[in-house]
């Protein structure tokens, strides 16, 4: 229980617990009952509690909710009147641990309404010629469920806006496929026939129905379901079962949909039908969600059947999930079989019962236990019965809490979806403490105060729990500012009291409360494996004071460095520290004892010039090795087996050494091979005659590719001559001064 040491506001937040019904609360009004350093908030306890402290009965206020039966009509079946649930209304005064039940029974021959809602588009033609003789077999097929059934008619295209039906004239008047063929003008909705008795009537007006056509394939369907179930007066709605019958053989649009006419309105779930039923304001509204229809249809008692072709019953199995107490089947493609489907599907829907609630007060939440038929206890946000066949009985206990004190009597329903009857349930809370001790300038008191419930309630400026403190010439804000450690910390730390400037810190059986503002406890320390202090000290002030042998801020640190010494009984290598029994190494070294520094770059570079005038008495420190490398103890031998090093000395020879790091820092072993690796001197005469034997052996190759050269040129240009030579052709001539000496004279007369 939270309260603060202000009396008035200490019974207050006890009393609003008693409001929420939470099993623990009970107030005691017992004078002299809260001890020094106890808050007010102590009288609020279970009742257990209370009693374990010697606390009598007589002085415990446990306030118990009332729950009283207004209406309880018993169930009975007449035409003017059918009564389904009992009791019909209740009162309650809520608190606690009593949960009101009520009954439901499937009564025999529920009034039913049924109005039938058609696709008109083009490619229905086939079902309306069927559903133009549909009146009598629906009629007389319900009569064996019911002695009182109407039915109506409704129909429904599309908008008539692009792109949704073509806005030609022509095809406005006539929207058929082809100008032979009689279509009525395109339009969203059109309620065609009040809910009547009377077959003939309904046979009549359908007969007088013309198919329609539009352009997309989903339809309008959602804008006539909405208007269907909003105007009421219209439709003919009683107050009893009402079924929707939705007939199509394509989809539907929805929310959003209405933008691609430039319709940006979104559907305000009104009537908007004119004086002829038709839903005259499609152009201005979008089509609803499905939410908001879902939403309209439980308000208005309505269950939709779908019936709908075999390719779309995927679609509508869907939009049957999103609207409780919904049903769909599959119509075939003539309709011959739509009057089974309807009894199949009311069948399915009467014999399921769902509860549902309506205008909670904030702050109220309802749970529900079905107690079914079939012996089933379900437990859900709805209570809900599958299968109850007519004349048996199923039971609904209510859970109704309040998180909070209602500031007046409120009415809700509780109601099963598709049918008229309801459960009314006027609720309160019962938020006050009903105490019989009020006394002013009481004893109790110090004649400073009157008393209520057991608390103080101080006059003249007097405070304290029993009025016994006068503040004087301070001010009140001057006692409360010494109760504050600083300028942003609570007043006592929140874990006390302040009483004439001082703090009275509160008592507890778990830990002690201590300090001039009531600042430290000894529960407040660090944890180490999940004990306070390690379970190595104890707890001062959010400090953890060790036991002998321990160390660290929770004691989690034995007072040892064993783990961290080497096989040489170095700590840590003399590499890193001892902390808490465990090596914190330098920079790039390994625990366990900082031997290896697996980062660190090798030390062969950096030392050579050492190893050099170590090993063989050369090099830069050659003159003095020993004082420039005091760090460096070395071993000369004539292997080296681990991690060896090559570096070239000096006098560049290279030199095979290794290094083993000792304890403490850049201390080394080295073990240097016996020999270096120096190179042999040049032969100069080998040198000279090679460099003048390449010379000539370079001309001589040039002179000789020279020659293959022009001798292969040579040779082309003598096989294409002699290929020229071969195909020349001499031809023959005369001379044109030579004179034959022969002439030759023909006589023409001579025959």
């Amino acid at each position: 229980c939270e309260c603060v040491c202000m009396p008035l506001l200490c019974l207050c937040v006890c009393t609003s617990l008693v409001s929420l019904g939470l099993p623990f609360t009970v107030f005691l009004f017992l004078q002299n009952f809260s001890k020094e350093g106890e808050t007010s908030s102590s009288r609020c306890d279970s009742l257990s509690n209370l009693i374990a402290r010697k606390c009598k009965r007589q002085d415990i206020i446990n306030p118990q909710s009332e729950l009283s039966e207004i209406v309880n009509d018993p169930f009975q079946i007449r035409k003017d009147n059918v009564i389904q649930i009992k009791p019909q209304k209740i009162r309650l005064a809520l608190r606690r641990g009593e949960y009101p039940t009520f009954k439901f029974k499937r009564a025999e021959g529920y009034p039913i309404d049924l109005y039938y809602l058609m696709d008109l588009s083009y490619s229905m033609k086939d079902d309306l010629e069927k559903v133009k003789s549909l009146g009598k077999q629906l009629l007389d097929a319900l009569t064996s469920v019911t002695k009182s059934i109407q039915i109506g008619f409704g129909s429904f295209v599309d908008k008539t806006v692009l792109p949704f039906v073509n806005t030609n004239k022509e095809k406005m008047k006539n929207p058929c496929p082809t100008k032979s063929q009689k279509c009525q003008p395109p339009f969203d909705f059109k309620h065609v026939l009040k809910l009547t008795n009377n077959a003939d009537t309904f046979n009549t007006e359908v007969q007088k129905q013309h198919i329609s056509g539009n352009l997309d394939p989903p339809e309008a369907g959602l804008d006539a379901m909405m208007q269907a179930a909003v105007c009421g007066d219209i439709i003919g709605w009683r107050n009893v079962t009402r079924l929707l019958v939705y007939t199509s053989d394509d989809g539907f649009h929805f929310a959003g949909d209405g933008k691609l006419g430039a319709i940006l309105n979104p559907n305000d779930g009104k009537c908007h039908l004119n004086s002829l039923g038709f839903y005259e304001d499609s152009h201005k509204y979008d089509y609803p969600s499905i939410a908001e229809l879902a939403q309209k249809l439980a308000e208005n008692n309505i269950q939709p059947i779908f019936a709908v072709t075999s390719k779309i019953m995927p679609i509508y199995q869907e939009l049957s999930k999103m609207i409780p107490k919904s049903a769909v089947g599959e119509l075939k493609e003539d309709s011959s079989n739509v009057v089974q489907l309807i009894k199949d599907a009311y069948n399915n829907l009467s014999s399921k019962v769902i509860m549902k609630h309506n205008n909670l007060p904030d702050g109220v939440r309802i749970e529900y236990k079905s107690k079914c038929s079939d012996g089933e206890n379900v437990n859900d946000k709805n209570g809900t019965c599958s299968n109850v066949k007519i004349g048996e009985e199923v039971e609904f206990i209510v859970t109704i809490t309040a998180e909070k004190c209602l500031d007046k009597t409120y009415t809700f329903e509780i109601r099963p979806l598709g049918f008229t009857d309801k459960l009314e349930i006027e609720l309160r809370t019962e938020c006050n403490c009903n105490c019989d001790d009020s006394f002013e300038m009481a004893e109790h008191c110090n004649k400073h105060g009157s008393i209520k419930c057991g608390i103080c309630s101080c006059t003249n400026n007097r405070i304290g729990q029993f009025c016994e403190c006068d503040p004087g010439q301070q001010s009140t804000q001057e006692l409360v500012t010494a109760c504050h450690r600083d300028n942003s910390s609570a007043s006592c730390s929140n874990q006390g009291d302040c009483f004439c400037g001082r703090c009275t810190c509160h008592t507890s059986p778990k830990k002690k409360i201590y300090g001039q503002f009531c600042e430290c406890d000894n529960v407040n320390c660090e944890l180490n494996l999940g004990k306070l202090c390690g379970g190595h000290g104890t707890c001062d002030c959010g400090t953890c004071k060790c036991n002998s042998g321990f160390s660290g801020s929770a004691c989690q640190c034995p007072q040892s460095d064993q783990r961290c010494k080497n096989n040489n009984g170095r700590i840590c290598s003399g590499r890193g520290t001892c902390e808490c029994n465990q090596c914190k190494c330098n920079t790039g070294y390994e625990p366990p004892h900082c031997k290896e520094c697996p980062a660190c770059p090798s030390p062969c570079p950096k030392y050579i010039h050492c190893v050099e005038c170590l090993g063989f008495d050369s090099g830069p420190y050659k003159d003095n090795c020993t004082a420039s490398c005091t760090n460096i103890k070395h071993n000369k031998t004539g292997t080296v087996k681990q991690k060896p090093c090559k570096e070239k000395s000096s006098k560049d020879c290279w030199i095979i050494f290794s290094m083993t790091e000792l304890d403490g820092v850049s201390q080394y072993e080295v073990v240097i091979r016996k020999e270096q690796d120096c190179p042999k001197p040049p032969n100069i005469a080998a040198i000279i005659g090679g460099g003048v034997s390449g010379v000539l052996l370079i001309g001589l190759a040039i002179l000789l590719i020279w020659k293959l050269i022009t001798e292969l040129y040579d040779r082309k240009e003598f096989r294409r001559f002699e290929q020229e030579k071969t195909k020349a052709k001499w031809q023959d001539g005369d001379n044109p001064l030579f004179q034959t000496a022969t002439t030759t004279v023909i006589n023409p007369l001579n025959n």
